[in-house]
């Protein structure tokens, strides 16, 4: 934990809950160890959306629907969200759960590698959504930053890697040596773009929040 759990608790009494619908994903989510976007996170993102109010939305791993259906919950009425999955498994959860949510006309589940997939897209987006596989956010990095708006706003969750991110390569576990090496990498280059302006902030696993300059 990145934060003190006794302030994290403090913070979350005071969330109010979701929906209905996606109380009751979250639940399920849980229950089978699908990890979804922390409390903090999801109170992030709908201040984000209610700042913001973007129209075209993309999000990198779509897992089983979670954040896809929050961000049509609470961003505008007619916004369009792009979601990505890879994992075979979750993908057809997702697709239900976006029927269980009437959100499936507003939502678009593309099926496949986000590395094969990003190049194929051309329409802009106002906000993208990266919280895949942590390992990959570097290389997914050049197709991401060309299909974000100017004025655009890119948020990257889990990049603090629950404070491995701060420690010694040698005191990271050897497993997670590459995907560490690579978070260091892609919080290098979010900071020192010339196209971004970006914050690291600690709100649930850490996440960046980067602005496409003009």
């Amino acid at each position: 934990m990145i934060v003190d759990e006794r302030m994290v608790t403090f913070i979350n009494s005071f969330d109010t809950g979701n929906t209905e619908i996606l109380d009751a994903i979250e639940k399920e989510a849980l229950d089978t160890y699908v990890p979804i976007i922390r409390k903090e996170m999801q109170s992030f993102l709908k201040l984000l959306l209610a700042m913001k109010k973007p129209m075209n939305i993309l999000e990198v791993g779509t897992a089983v629907g979670f954040s896809a259906i929050l961000m049509a919950e609470y961003g505008p009425a007619d916004c369009e969200i792009t979601t990505i999955e890879n994992y075979d498994k979750r993908i057809p959860i997702a697709r239900e759960n976006f029927v269980r949510a009437k959100k499936e006309r507003q939502i678009t589940l593309l099926e496949g590698d986000a590395q094969e997939i990003l190049p194929t897209l051309q329409e802009p987006f106002d906000l993208i959504f990266m919280d895949a596989a942590k390992g990959q956010y570097i290389n997914f990095m050049p197709e991401v930053l060309r299909l974000l708006k100017k004025d655009g706003v890119l948020v990257s969750d889990n990049v603090l890697q629950e404070g491995d991110i701060v420690e010694s390569h040698y005191v990271v576990e050897r497993r997670n040596r590459t995907i560490y090496k690579r978070m260091r990498e892609y919080i290098y280059e979010l900071t020192h773009s010339e196209q971004l302006v970006t914050a690291i902030l600690p709100v649930g696993d850490g996440i960046t929040v980067s602005v496409k300059r003009h």
